[in-house]
């Protein structure tokens, strides 16, 4: 009968080799997983260059969609935001469908912008309302847009004056 194992000796067996690979897989590591690793992770760009950040409230997922513009979109993304930010205090910001968005909680939403492969595009929700008028028509009924490309000069004191007239607007729920 050599060679043959009787039934209770193969179980035995297979329990002995289960707590060696238990016991095995219970070692810590010496090296981290590659998915640790210590390089941040390259952001996601979707179609046109557009961040693919997560869904969340305040500023920390804004700057996040800013810091993953690329290129020359990103400074220009800092400056839309501080230019913001500085002209309406208190602005409630966001990131929703992979755009940040800027308003007051409960009360809507004003602005947005969002990347393509050559520009930053802007939607003023009540932008029809907006005086001068934003210069980019919309199908949208009330949404004016500003595109900003590369080499554009972006008029801070006009987008201000955009701005605060949108923020003095009834918000876009959204």
């Amino acid at each position: 009968m050599a060679g043959k194992t009787s039934k209770k000796s193969g179980k035995v067996a297979k329990k002995a080799a289960a707590k060696r690979g238990a016991a095995k897989a219970a070692k810590p590591r010496k090296t981290a997983p590659k998915s640790q690793s210590s390089k941040p992770a390259k952001p996601v760009l979707l179609s046109g260059g557009n961040p693919q950040i997560a869904k969340g409230y305040g500023d920390a997922p804004v700057q996040a969609y800013i810091a993953a513009m690329p290129g020359w979109k990103r400074d220009m993304g800092r400056r839309l935001d501080a230019l913001i930010a500085r002209t309406v205090p208190g602005v409630h910001k966001a990131v929703k469908w992979n755009s940040p968005f800027y308003g007051f909680e409960g009360q809507g939403w004003f602005l947005s912008f969002h990347c393509f492969t050559k520009y930053i595009k802007v939607a003023f929700f009540r932008g029809t309302s907006l005086r001068p008028l934003p210069p980019g028509e919309s199908k949208q009924e009330e949404v004016r847009y500003l595109d900003i490309h590369e080499d554009d000069q972006l008029d801070e004191a006009q987008f201000a004056a955009w701005v605060k007239q949108a923020n003095q607007l009834p918000g876009e729920r959204m």
